[in-house]
Protein backbone atom coordinates (compact mmCIF):
# COMPACT_ATOMS: atom_id res chain seq x y z
CA UNK A 1 0.00 0.00 0.00
CA UNK A 2 2.79 2.49 0.99
CA UNK A 3 4.24 1.61 -2.73
CA UNK A 4 1.08 2.09 -4.46
CA UNK A 5 0.88 5.94 -2.22
CA UNK A 6 4.10 6.98 -3.49
CA UNK A 7 3.16 6.10 -7.37
CA UNK A 8 0.04 8.40 -6.66
CA UNK A 9 1.32 10.94 -5.07
CA UNK A 10 4.51 10.86 -8.32
CA UNK A 11 2.01 11.29 -10.77
CA UNK A 12 -0.22 13.91 -8.78
CA UNK A 13 3.28 16.36 -9.12
CA UNK A 14 3.42 15.28 -12.14
CA UNK A 15 0.31 16.25 -13.57
CA UNK A 16 0.59 19.41 -12.01
CA UNK A 17 3.79 20.23 -13.00
CA UNK A 18 2.32 19.85 -16.40
CA UNK A 19 -0.66 21.99 -15.77
CA UNK A 20 1.27 25.22 -14.13
CA UNK A 21 1.39 27.55 -16.95
CA UNK A 22 5.16 29.00 -17.12
CA UNK A 23 5.31 31.93 -15.34
CA UNK A 24 7.30 34.29 -18.06
CA UNK A 25 3.94 34.48 -20.39
CA UNK A 26 2.61 37.24 -17.20
CA UNK A 27 5.08 39.67 -18.87
CA UNK A 28 5.22 38.75 -22.27
CA UNK A 29 4.32 40.99 -25.27
CA UNK A 30 4.21 38.61 -28.56
CA UNK A 31 5.43 40.43 -32.32
CA UNK A 32 4.38 37.82 -34.79
CA UNK A 33 5.96 37.91 -37.76
CA UNK A 34 5.41 36.25 -41.60
CA UNK A 35 9.25 35.71 -42.41
CA UNK A 36 8.61 35.47 -46.18
CA UNK A 37 7.64 39.80 -45.65
CA UNK A 38 9.46 40.97 -42.50
CA UNK A 39 12.68 41.92 -44.44
CA UNK A 40 15.44 40.38 -47.23
CA UNK A 41 17.79 39.85 -44.99
CA UNK A 42 20.17 37.48 -48.44
CA UNK A 43 19.72 37.99 -51.33
CA UNK A 44 22.18 34.74 -51.94
CA UNK A 45 18.87 32.39 -50.66
CA UNK A 46 16.04 34.06 -52.98
CA UNK A 47 13.70 31.68 -54.31
CA UNK A 48 12.93 31.84 -57.89
CA UNK A 49 11.21 34.57 -59.93
CA UNK A 50 11.30 36.26 -56.50
CA UNK A 51 9.97 39.76 -56.70
CA UNK A 52 10.98 42.79 -55.88
CA UNK A 53 10.21 43.81 -52.35
CA UNK A 54 7.18 46.08 -51.57
CA UNK A 55 5.39 44.63 -54.42
CA UNK A 56 1.25 43.69 -54.09
CA UNK A 57 1.42 40.75 -52.39
CA UNK A 58 -0.73 37.47 -53.84
CA UNK A 59 -1.44 34.31 -52.52
CA UNK A 60 1.87 32.94 -54.57
CA UNK A 61 4.11 35.11 -55.40
CA UNK A 62 8.00 35.82 -52.75
CA UNK A 63 9.77 38.52 -52.11
CA UNK A 64 12.37 37.24 -50.23
CA UNK A 65 12.34 37.14 -46.80
CA UNK A 66 14.35 35.45 -44.57
CA UNK A 67 15.83 34.59 -41.24
CA UNK A 68 18.31 36.85 -41.39
CA UNK A 69 15.94 39.56 -42.09
CA UNK A 70 14.15 38.91 -38.96
CA UNK A 71 18.25 38.84 -36.63
CA UNK A 72 18.74 42.35 -38.77
CA UNK A 73 15.67 43.88 -37.37
CA UNK A 74 14.98 42.13 -33.81
CA UNK A 75 16.48 46.14 -32.21
CA UNK A 76 13.29 47.07 -33.83
CA UNK A 77 11.31 44.28 -32.34
CA UNK A 78 12.66 45.17 -29.03
CA UNK A 79 12.23 48.74 -29.41
CA UNK A 80 8.32 48.46 -29.85
CA UNK A 81 8.31 46.83 -26.64
CA UNK A 82 8.05 43.06 -27.60
CA UNK A 83 9.97 40.30 -25.96
CA UNK A 84 8.65 37.18 -27.20
CA UNK A 85 8.58 36.57 -31.55
CA UNK A 86 6.10 34.50 -32.92
CA UNK A 87 6.84 33.12 -36.60
CA UNK A 88 4.57 31.47 -38.85
CA UNK A 89 6.02 28.31 -40.40
CA UNK A 90 9.80 28.22 -40.95
CA UNK A 91 10.12 24.43 -42.28
CA UNK A 92 10.77 23.24 -45.88
CA UNK A 93 7.64 23.82 -47.72
CA UNK A 94 6.19 25.00 -51.37
CA UNK A 95 4.42 28.14 -50.74
CA UNK A 96 5.01 31.69 -49.38
CA UNK A 97 3.10 31.11 -46.15
CA UNK A 98 4.38 27.12 -45.44
CA UNK A 99 1.52 25.86 -43.89
CA UNK A 100 1.97 23.07 -46.25
CA UNK A 101 5.29 21.95 -44.03
CA UNK A 102 7.46 19.20 -46.64
CA UNK A 103 10.44 18.50 -44.43
CA UNK A 104 9.16 19.15 -40.33
CA UNK A 105 13.27 18.85 -39.20
CA UNK A 106 14.70 20.86 -41.67
CA UNK A 107 13.89 25.36 -41.90
CA UNK A 108 13.28 26.16 -45.01
CA UNK A 109 16.67 27.14 -47.15
CA UNK A 110 15.46 29.72 -48.58
CA UNK A 111 14.70 31.41 -45.31
CA UNK A 112 18.61 30.74 -44.46
CA UNK A 113 17.83 26.61 -43.50
CA UNK A 114 19.23 25.30 -39.61
CA UNK A 115 22.40 27.90 -39.84
CA UNK A 116 20.11 31.03 -39.93
CA UNK A 117 17.24 29.80 -37.38
CA UNK A 118 20.39 28.96 -34.82
CA UNK A 119 21.76 32.06 -35.63
CA UNK A 120 18.28 33.87 -34.78
CA UNK A 121 17.68 31.96 -31.42
CA UNK A 122 21.39 32.78 -30.22
CA UNK A 123 20.76 37.03 -31.03
CA UNK A 124 16.87 36.72 -29.24
CA UNK A 125 18.33 35.04 -26.28
CA UNK A 126 21.41 37.20 -26.30
CA UNK A 127 18.69 40.16 -26.11
CA UNK A 128 16.81 38.33 -23.32
CA UNK A 129 13.64 37.83 -25.47
CA UNK A 130 12.06 34.45 -25.97
CA UNK A 131 10.93 32.76 -30.01
CA UNK A 132 7.88 30.97 -30.61
CA UNK A 133 7.63 28.28 -33.30
CA UNK A 134 4.31 27.70 -35.40
CA UNK A 135 2.98 24.13 -35.06
CA UNK A 136 1.27 22.13 -37.91
CA UNK A 137 0.67 18.86 -36.95
CA UNK A 138 -3.30 18.40 -38.76
CA UNK A 139 -2.01 18.13 -42.25
CA UNK A 140 1.51 18.86 -44.09
CA UNK A 141 1.63 19.72 -48.15
CA UNK A 142 1.34 17.38 -51.31
CA UNK A 143 5.12 17.48 -51.80
CA UNK A 144 5.90 15.83 -48.37
CA UNK A 145 8.04 12.72 -49.33
CA UNK A 146 5.33 10.65 -47.72
CA UNK A 147 2.47 11.48 -49.42
CA UNK A 148 4.42 11.77 -52.39
CA UNK A 149 4.96 8.23 -51.54
CA UNK A 150 1.26 7.15 -51.33
CA UNK A 151 0.83 9.06 -54.33
CA UNK A 152 3.16 6.88 -56.58
CA UNK A 153 2.23 3.52 -55.14
CA UNK A 154 -0.89 3.39 -53.82
CA UNK A 155 -2.15 1.36 -51.06
CA UNK A 156 1.65 -0.42 -51.29
CA UNK A 157 3.34 2.25 -49.43
CA UNK A 158 4.85 1.58 -46.55
CA UNK A 159 3.25 5.59 -45.16
CA UNK A 160 -0.44 4.70 -46.47
CA UNK A 161 -2.17 4.37 -42.70
CA UNK A 162 0.07 8.08 -42.53
CA UNK A 163 -2.80 9.23 -44.09
CA UNK A 164 -6.89 9.33 -44.74
CA UNK A 165 -6.89 7.68 -47.72
CA UNK A 166 -10.24 6.73 -49.56
CA UNK A 167 -9.29 5.19 -52.72
CA UNK A 168 -6.54 4.29 -55.40
CA UNK A 169 -5.39 5.95 -57.15
CA UNK A 170 -5.04 8.91 -54.96
CA UNK A 171 -6.66 12.20 -57.14
CA UNK A 172 -7.10 15.73 -56.11
CA UNK A 173 -9.72 16.63 -59.26
CA UNK A 174 -12.55 17.34 -58.88
CA UNK A 175 -12.78 16.38 -55.50
CA UNK A 176 -9.85 15.11 -53.28
CA UNK A 177 -10.49 11.29 -52.62
CA UNK A 178 -8.14 11.88 -49.15
CA UNK A 179 -8.86 13.91 -46.06
CA UNK A 180 -7.55 17.52 -46.22
CA UNK A 181 -7.43 20.69 -44.17
CA UNK A 182 -10.97 23.17 -44.76
CA UNK A 183 -10.92 21.01 -48.60
CA UNK A 184 -7.83 22.12 -49.64
CA UNK A 185 -6.24 19.64 -51.80
CA UNK A 186 -2.52 20.20 -51.59
CA UNK A 187 -3.00 19.86 -47.87
CA UNK A 188 -4.14 15.82 -47.19
CA UNK A 189 -4.45 16.13 -43.71
CA UNK A 190 -1.98 13.44 -41.17
CA UNK A 191 -3.66 10.06 -39.10
CA UNK A 192 -2.81 11.31 -36.06
CA UNK A 193 -4.43 7.92 -34.64
CA UNK A 194 -1.55 5.97 -36.17
CA UNK A 195 1.18 5.87 -33.77
CA UNK A 196 3.99 6.48 -35.81
CA UNK A 197 2.26 9.48 -36.87
CA UNK A 198 2.16 10.56 -33.87
CA UNK A 199 5.82 9.86 -32.99
CA UNK A 200 6.74 12.15 -36.10
CA UNK A 201 4.80 14.91 -34.31
CA UNK A 202 6.21 14.69 -30.76
CA UNK A 203 9.87 14.27 -32.18
CA UNK A 204 9.11 17.42 -34.54
CA UNK A 205 7.78 19.02 -31.48
CA UNK A 206 11.01 17.91 -29.27
CA UNK A 207 13.40 18.87 -32.05
CA UNK A 208 12.85 22.48 -32.12
CA UNK A 209 12.95 22.64 -28.46
CA UNK A 210 16.00 21.32 -28.20
CA UNK A 211 17.15 23.75 -30.82
CA UNK A 212 16.19 26.62 -28.61
CA UNK A 213 12.58 27.27 -29.52
CA UNK A 214 10.39 28.49 -26.55
CA UNK A 215 7.32 27.21 -27.49
CA UNK A 216 4.33 26.17 -30.10
CA UNK A 217 1.66 28.35 -31.47
CA UNK A 218 -0.45 24.92 -32.87
CA UNK A 219 -2.12 25.64 -35.94
CA UNK A 220 -5.96 24.33 -36.23
CA UNK A 221 -6.35 22.43 -33.71
CA UNK A 222 -9.79 21.31 -33.66
CA UNK A 223 -9.21 19.27 -36.31
CA UNK A 224 -7.06 17.19 -34.28
CA UNK A 225 -8.49 15.12 -31.60
CA UNK A 226 -8.24 15.90 -28.06
CA UNK A 227 -6.57 12.72 -26.88
CA UNK A 228 -3.20 13.90 -29.60
CA UNK A 229 -3.24 16.85 -27.78
CA UNK A 230 -3.13 16.00 -24.22
CA UNK A 231 -0.34 12.98 -24.87
CA UNK A 232 1.07 16.22 -27.14
CA UNK A 233 1.17 18.30 -23.66
CA UNK A 234 2.65 15.65 -21.77
CA UNK A 235 5.48 14.90 -23.87
CA UNK A 236 6.25 18.32 -24.22
CA UNK A 237 5.90 19.30 -20.75
CA UNK A 238 8.22 16.42 -19.10
CA UNK A 239 11.04 17.74 -20.91
CA UNK A 240 10.36 21.10 -21.21
CA UNK A 241 7.92 22.39 -18.14
CA UNK A 242 8.73 25.79 -19.01
CA UNK A 243 7.61 25.77 -22.72
CA UNK A 244 4.58 27.79 -24.24
CA UNK A 245 1.59 25.86 -26.49
CA UNK A 246 -1.00 28.46 -27.35
CA UNK A 247 -3.57 26.88 -29.72
CA UNK A 248 -5.67 28.66 -32.42
CA UNK A 249 -9.12 29.45 -31.35
CA UNK A 250 -11.09 31.65 -33.27
CA UNK A 251 -14.15 31.19 -30.61
CA UNK A 252 -14.47 30.14 -27.22
CA UNK A 253 -11.54 28.95 -25.57
CA UNK A 254 -12.32 26.87 -22.45
CA UNK A 255 -12.09 23.52 -24.19
CA UNK A 256 -8.58 23.49 -24.37
CA UNK A 257 -7.88 25.13 -20.88
CA UNK A 258 -8.29 23.04 -18.10
CA UNK A 259 -4.29 22.16 -17.68
CA UNK A 260 -4.64 18.97 -19.70
CA UNK A 261 -3.91 20.46 -23.19
CA UNK A 262 -2.71 24.32 -23.44
CA UNK A 263 -1.23 26.84 -21.73
CA UNK A 264 -3.34 29.21 -23.61
CA UNK A 265 -4.72 30.22 -27.04
CA UNK A 266 -4.90 33.03 -29.36
CA UNK A 267 -7.30 35.15 -28.13
CA UNK A 268 -9.71 36.86 -31.37
CA UNK A 269 -12.42 37.33 -29.08
CA UNK A 270 -10.61 40.00 -27.51
CA UNK A 271 -10.36 41.34 -31.28
CA UNK A 272 -13.99 41.01 -31.72
CA UNK A 273 -14.95 43.20 -28.89
CA UNK A 274 -11.95 45.55 -29.55
CA UNK A 275 -13.02 46.31 -32.92
CA UNK A 276 -17.02 46.16 -32.10
CA UNK A 277 -16.58 49.30 -29.51
CA UNK A 278 -13.69 51.30 -31.89
CA UNK A 279 -14.00 50.60 -35.32
CA UNK A 280 -17.69 49.95 -36.30
CA UNK A 281 -18.56 51.41 -33.67
CA UNK A 282 -21.64 48.42 -33.39
CA UNK A 283 -21.36 47.89 -29.69
CA UNK A 284 -21.09 50.78 -27.26
CA UNK A 285 -19.47 50.47 -23.81
CA UNK A 286 -22.16 48.77 -22.02
CA UNK A 287 -22.42 45.99 -24.72
CA UNK A 288 -18.35 45.83 -24.57
CA UNK A 289 -18.15 45.80 -21.12
CA UNK A 290 -20.63 42.66 -20.91
CA UNK A 291 -18.89 41.20 -23.52
CA UNK A 292 -15.23 41.93 -22.28
CA UNK A 293 -16.53 40.07 -18.67
CA UNK A 294 -18.27 36.85 -20.28
CA UNK A 295 -15.07 36.09 -22.62
CA UNK A 296 -12.86 36.72 -19.19
CA UNK A 297 -15.62 33.97 -17.52
CA UNK A 298 -14.48 32.12 -20.19
CA UNK A 299 -11.20 31.44 -19.15
CA UNK A 300 -9.78 29.70 -16.45
CA UNK A 301 -7.78 31.96 -14.06
CA UNK A 302 -4.93 29.54 -14.12
CA UNK A 303 -4.88 30.28 -18.00
CA UNK A 304 -5.22 34.36 -18.25
CA UNK A 305 -1.82 35.13 -18.40
CA UNK A 306 -1.02 32.61 -21.46
CA UNK A 307 -4.03 33.97 -23.49
CA UNK A 308 -2.32 35.36 -26.85
CA UNK A 309 -4.69 38.69 -27.25
CA UNK A 310 -4.77 40.33 -30.70
CA UNK A 311 -6.25 42.79 -32.53
CA UNK A 312 -4.74 41.57 -36.01
CA UNK A 313 -2.74 38.26 -37.54
CA UNK A 314 -1.61 36.85 -40.73
CA UNK A 315 -5.59 35.64 -40.66
CA UNK A 316 -7.51 39.47 -40.55
CA UNK A 317 -7.27 42.52 -42.52
CA UNK A 318 -4.81 44.92 -41.03
CA UNK A 319 -6.01 46.93 -37.58
CA UNK A 320 -5.43 50.36 -39.51
CA UNK A 321 -7.73 49.17 -42.26
CA UNK A 322 -10.15 48.20 -39.84
CA UNK A 323 -10.42 51.62 -38.20
CA UNK A 324 -10.77 53.15 -40.95
CA UNK A 325 -7.51 54.97 -40.93
CA UNK A 326 -8.29 56.19 -37.54
CA UNK A 327 -5.50 56.90 -35.42
CA UNK A 328 -7.51 57.34 -32.88
CA UNK A 329 -9.65 54.10 -33.38
CA UNK A 330 -6.32 51.60 -33.36
CA UNK A 331 -5.32 53.89 -29.83
CA UNK A 332 -9.11 53.06 -28.46
CA UNK A 333 -8.91 49.21 -29.29
CA UNK A 334 -4.96 49.09 -28.06
CA UNK A 335 -6.68 50.48 -24.77
CA UNK A 336 -8.98 47.52 -24.68
CA UNK A 337 -6.53 44.82 -25.70
CA UNK A 338 -3.33 45.96 -23.28
CA UNK A 339 -5.81 46.23 -20.35
CA UNK A 340 -7.43 42.57 -20.95
CA UNK A 341 -5.71 39.62 -19.03
CA UNK A 342 -3.11 38.56 -20.89
CA UNK A 343 -0.03 38.58 -23.23
CA UNK A 344 -0.91 41.52 -25.92
CA UNK A 345 -0.01 40.30 -29.40
CA UNK A 346 1.38 42.67 -32.52
CA UNK A 347 1.43 42.15 -35.46
CA UNK A 348 4.06 43.12 -37.64
CA UNK A 349 3.66 46.26 -39.81
CA UNK A 350 0.56 47.18 -37.36
CA UNK A 351 2.58 49.45 -35.30
CA UNK A 352 3.55 51.82 -38.12
CA UNK A 353 0.41 51.89 -39.77
CA UNK A 354 0.56 49.56 -42.70
CA UNK A 355 -2.77 48.25 -44.02
CA UNK A 356 -4.43 45.65 -46.18
CA UNK A 357 -7.37 43.70 -46.69
CA UNK A 358 -7.63 40.20 -45.16
CA UNK A 359 -5.11 37.27 -47.39
CA UNK A 360 -3.52 38.56 -49.34
CA UNK A 361 -3.56 41.88 -48.47
CA UNK A 362 -2.45 41.43 -44.86
CA UNK A 363 0.70 39.66 -45.78
CA UNK A 364 2.14 42.54 -47.36
CA UNK A 365 6.18 43.65 -47.27
CA UNK A 366 7.29 44.98 -44.35
CA UNK A 367 7.70 48.88 -45.00
CA UNK A 368 11.79 49.67 -43.72
CA UNK A 369 11.73 53.55 -45.01
CA UNK A 370 10.36 55.64 -41.99
CA UNK A 371 9.15 58.19 -43.56
CA UNK A 372 6.07 55.46 -44.60
CA UNK A 373 5.89 55.35 -40.94
CA UNK A 374 2.94 56.73 -38.88
CA UNK A 375 5.15 58.61 -36.09
CA UNK A 376 2.31 58.81 -33.70
CA UNK A 377 0.83 55.07 -34.31
CA UNK A 378 4.43 53.71 -33.37
CA UNK A 379 4.25 56.38 -30.15
CA UNK A 380 1.29 54.85 -28.97
CA UNK A 381 2.32 50.98 -29.39
CA UNK A 382 5.45 51.65 -27.50
CA UNK A 383 3.42 53.62 -24.80
CA UNK A 384 1.37 50.69 -24.17
CA UNK A 385 4.09 48.31 -24.33
CA UNK A 386 6.13 50.60 -21.72
CA UNK A 387 3.15 50.77 -19.50
CA UNK A 388 2.68 46.82 -19.34
CA UNK A 389 6.51 46.61 -18.63
CA UNK A 390 6.24 49.33 -15.63
CA UNK A 391 3.19 47.81 -14.14
CA UNK A 392 2.59 45.27 -11.87
CA UNK A 393 -1.09 45.06 -12.45
CA UNK A 394 -1.87 46.35 -16.20
CA UNK A 395 -3.65 43.53 -18.31
CA UNK A 396 -2.75 41.28 -15.19
CA UNK A 397 -5.36 39.80 -12.32
CA UNK A 398 -8.54 39.91 -13.04
CA UNK A 399 -10.50 42.40 -14.84
CA UNK A 400 -13.50 44.88 -13.06
CA UNK A 401 -15.49 47.38 -15.16
CA UNK A 402 -16.30 50.34 -12.80
CA UNK A 403 -18.01 52.37 -15.59
CA UNK A 404 -19.40 51.44 -18.91
CA UNK A 405 -21.90 54.61 -20.29
CA UNK A 406 -22.75 55.54 -23.73
CA UNK A 407 -18.89 56.07 -25.32
CA UNK A 408 -16.94 55.94 -21.87
CA UNK A 409 -15.51 52.74 -20.34
CA UNK A 410 -13.29 52.39 -17.94
CA UNK A 411 -11.18 48.81 -17.02
CA UNK A 412 -9.30 47.67 -13.93
CA UNK A 413 -7.01 45.46 -13.62
CA UNK A 414 -7.00 44.34 -9.96
CA UNK A 415 -4.06 42.25 -8.46
CA UNK A 416 -3.10 41.54 -5.01
CA UNK A 417 -0.21 44.26 -5.73
CA UNK A 418 -2.27 46.63 -6.91
CA UNK A 419 -4.67 47.94 -9.73
CA UNK A 420 -4.68 49.62 -12.88
CA UNK A 421 -7.51 52.21 -14.69
CA UNK A 422 -7.97 52.37 -18.24
CA UNK A 423 -10.49 54.55 -19.40
CA UNK A 424 -11.43 55.16 -23.10
CA UNK A 425 -13.32 57.61 -24.47
CA UNK A 426 -14.14 56.96 -27.99
CA UNK A 427 -16.96 60.43 -27.80
CA UNK A 428 -15.11 63.54 -30.24
CA UNK A 429 -16.55 65.69 -27.59
CA UNK A 430 -15.09 66.11 -23.70
CA UNK A 431 -17.15 63.70 -21.52
CA UNK A 432 -17.67 64.11 -17.35
CA UNK A 433 -18.01 61.04 -15.34
CA UNK A 434 -17.68 60.40 -11.84
CA UNK A 435 -14.63 60.95 -10.51
CA UNK A 436 -14.46 58.39 -8.06
CA UNK A 437 -13.83 56.05 -11.28
CA UNK A 438 -9.43 56.96 -11.60
CA UNK A 439 -8.18 56.06 -8.05
CA UNK A 440 -7.73 59.00 -5.75
CA UNK A 441 -3.83 58.96 -5.90
CA UNK A 442 -2.65 57.28 -9.24
CA UNK A 443 0.53 57.33 -11.55
CA UNK A 444 0.07 58.00 -15.34
CA UNK A 445 1.18 55.26 -17.42
CA UNK A 446 -0.24 56.32 -20.93
CA UNK A 447 -2.13 59.06 -22.33
CA UNK A 448 -3.09 59.35 -25.75
CA UNK A 449 -5.79 62.24 -27.49
CA UNK A 450 -6.90 62.04 -30.53
CA UNK A 451 -4.27 59.48 -31.30
CA UNK A 452 -1.14 61.39 -30.29
CA UNK A 453 0.29 61.44 -26.82
CA UNK A 454 -0.58 64.34 -24.46
CA UNK A 455 -0.88 65.47 -21.09
CA UNK A 456 -3.60 64.43 -18.70
CA UNK A 457 -6.23 66.27 -17.66
CA UNK A 458 -6.06 67.64 -14.24
CA UNK A 459 -9.90 68.97 -14.53
CA UNK A 460 -11.60 67.70 -11.49
CA UNK A 461 -14.78 69.74 -10.13
CA UNK A 462 -15.51 68.40 -7.21
CA UNK A 463 -17.18 64.72 -8.31
CA UNK A 464 -16.80 64.93 -11.33
CA UNK A 465 -14.12 64.31 -13.76
CA UNK A 466 -13.98 65.98 -17.15
CA UNK A 467 -12.14 63.48 -19.92
CA UNK A 468 -10.92 64.48 -23.48
CA UNK A 469 -12.82 63.63 -26.47
CA UNK A 470 -11.12 60.51 -28.08
CA UNK A 471 -8.61 59.72 -25.61
CA UNK A 472 -6.86 56.86 -23.90
CA UNK A 473 -5.86 57.03 -20.25
CA UNK A 474 -4.54 54.51 -17.75
CA UNK A 475 -3.40 55.14 -14.40
CA UNK A 476 -2.14 52.57 -11.94
CA UNK A 477 -3.35 52.98 -8.12
CA UNK A 478 -0.45 54.13 -5.99
CA UNK A 479 -0.73 52.90 -2.21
Amino acid sequence: MKGVRMEEMTIGRQTARRALVPRWLESAVFYQVFPERFCNGDYGNDPAGVEPWGGVPTRENFFGGDLQGIVKNLDHIRAVGANTLYLTPVFTAGTNHRYDGEDYFAIDPVLGGDAAFDELVDAVHRRGMRIVLDGVFNHCGWHHPYFEDVVEKGADSEYVNWFLVEDFPVASHPVPNYATCSGCAYLPKWNVCNPDVREHHFKVALHWLERGADGWRLDVPYFVNDAFWKRFRVVVKDRFPDACLIGEEWRSPTRWLHGDMFDGTMNYGVRDLALGYAATRTADATVTASAALALQDQIPRHAAPAMMNLLGSHDTPRLLQECGGDVAAVCEALGLLFAFPGAPMIYYGDEIGMVGDNDPGCRGCMLWDQRDWSVELLAAFKSFTAARRDSVSLGRGKLEIPYAVGDVIALRNKTAKGSTITLINRNSAPTVLPADVMPPQGRDLVMLVEGRLATPPTHVFGDWLAVPGRSVWVVEEVR
